[in-house]
C-alpha cells in the first residue's frame, strides 16, 4: 500500500480551499486532514497533525502567509508549497527565504497541482513557470556576489567564510536541512551560523536575512 501524503490548506476563502480538497481527491495518495483560513491557524494544524505538505496562502487576515511559512518550516518537518495569485518576484524571493519547498500559483491546472505536491513531498522544489525567471535572475545575482562590491560592505567583512555561505543558501530558499546536506555539516551547527548571522545583522527572520543578499 502506498503511503498517503497528508497535506493541509491553509486559505482565507472556503471556496478556495473546498476547490484544493476536490482536486488532490483525485490522487487516492494525498489526504487533506485539516483546512484553516490563516496563518496561525495553519502553524497551530501542521504543529497537531504533522503533515507532509502544507499549501499556504500568501495574503490572510491576521498573520499571513510569509509569517506562516516560517514558523510552520522552523518548528516542523511540514514542507510548504505557497499557493496564490501573487506573482511578484519579491514575494518568490520571501517565500523561499522563508523555507518554501514551492511556490504556485492558482491558475495552475489541476494537474499541476497535484504534481507539485507529490514533488514537495517528496523534499524536491517547484517553482511555477510563470514566476521561475525572476528566481533565476536572483540567483545569477548571488553568484555573481563574490565579484561585486557588496561583498566589501563592513556587514560582509564581519562575517566567517561559513556564515557568508549559509546567508548565501538560506537566500536561496534552502532549509536548514537543506543547507547542512549542502555544505555537509549538522543541521544545529546550521542553526548556530543562523543565530549569528541573526547577532550580527541585527534582522530576526530568515526572510530578512534573505533580503540582505538583494539589498
Amino acid at each position: 500500500m502506498t503511503e498517503q501524503i497528508r497535506v493541509v490548506i491553509a486559505d482565507d476563502h472556503q471556496a478556495v480551499r473546498s476547490g484544493v480538497a476536490t482536486i488532490l481527491a483525485t490522487d487516492p495518495t494525498i489526504s487533506v486532514v485539516a483546512e484553516v483560513e490563516d496563518g496561525f491557524s495553519a502553524v497551530e494544524a501542521c504543529t497537531k497533525y504533522s503533515p507532509d505538505v502544507a499549501l499556504v496562502d500568501l495574503r490572510m487576515p491576521g498573520t499571513d502567509g510569509i509569517w506562516a511559512t516560517e514558523r510552520i518550516t522552523s518548528h516542523t518537518d511540514t514542507r510548504v508549497l505557497v499557493l496564490t495569485t501573487y506573482d511578484s518576484d519579491e514575494l518568490v524571493a520571501e517565500a523561499l527565504a522563508a523555507g518554501a519547498h514551492g511556490y504556485l500559483l492558482k491558475s495552475a491546472s489541476g494537474p499541476e497541482l497535484v504534481q507539485a505536491v507529490r514533488h514537495v513531498a517528496q523534499f524536491h522544489h517547484v517553482i511555477d513557470p510563470a514566476v521561475a525567471g525572476g528566481i533565476i535572475e536572483r540567483l545569477v545575482a548571488v553568484k555573481a556576489l563574490p565579484h561585486s562590491g557588496m561583498r566589501q560592505a563592513p556587514l560582509h567583512k564581519a562575517l566567517t567564510e561559513r556564515e557568508q555561505e549559509v546567508l548565501e543558501l538560506v537566500a536561496t530558499g534552502m532549509t536548514n536541512q537543506a543547507i547542512a546536506d549542502h555544505l555537509n555539516i549538522g543541521v544545529t551547527t546550521v542553526k548556530t551560523h543562523i543565530a549569528s548571522l541573526y547577532s550580527k545583522t541585527g534582522v530576526t527572520s530568515r526572510v530578512e536575512l534573505g533580503q540582505l543578499m538583494f539589498m
